[in-house]
């Protein structure tokens, strides 16, 4: 059976659907939910530098993967926690790990003009899904802005900043899926929940 929705009505569920996941997220449950295709999210991604949504998750355990990246950056990625409402957030931790101060790549941002115009953010970052042969993007808001983490231009020698993205989740027989993340090396990671 298929109900179909005004496109106001569907931006109204999407919206109460994200508040929902990110409410859950500061509360360190994870993500929110959507389908597979790149949808129109309603809520607007936290824009603060120290934006970790679970926190609390895995920063005992060995990250989920570490990824090089140019000028000493190094990601890694601490958790990919899949919600029942059907996104999957991925935290992690930026770092410079070089000697000196260094400029984040604006290709982190992606490609797409409708991210770019809302600033630095990690809104390049893809998950590719090689069962199901699909690639999700970072979900984003009614405005264009990307949910992930956002506003940030540097990182001084040693530091380090708490990130995260929001993805479509793949379906739930899906539990690996290829992080990819512009100037950074590729790596497979785990879906957790």
């Amino acid at each position: 059976m298929s109900i179909r929705f005004t496109a106001k009505a569907h931006r109204g569920m999407v919206a109460l659907t994200v508040a929902a996941g990110l409410a859950l997220g500061v509360a360190g449950c994870g993500g929110g939910g959507d389908d597979d295709k790149k949808p129109e999210a309603s809520a607007s991604a936290p824009t603060n530098r120290g934006s970790d949504p679970s926190a609390q998750e895995g920063q005992a355990d060995e990250p989920l993967a570490e990824l090089k990246g140019s000028d000493g950056l190094l990601l890694q990625i601490i958790s990919a926690q899949r919600d029942a409402g059907g996104f999957i957030t991925v935290n992690g931790s930026l770092k410079n790990d070089g000697d000196k101060s260094t400029s984040v790549p604006s290709a982190l941002s992606g490609n797409e003009t409708e991210i770019i115009r809302n600033g630095r953010s990690l809104g390049g970052a893809t998950l590719v899904d090689s069962k199901s042969k699909k690639r999700y993007y970072v979900l984003r808001d009614t405005d264009g802005r990307p949910l992930t983490t956002t506003g940030f231009s540097s990182l001084k020698a040693g530091e380090s900043l708490s990130v995260f993205m929001q993805f479509p989740s793949p379906p739930t027989d899906t539990s690996e899926v290829t992080f990819q993340l512009p100037t950074f090396a590729a790596a497979t990671i785990q879906i957790s929940g």
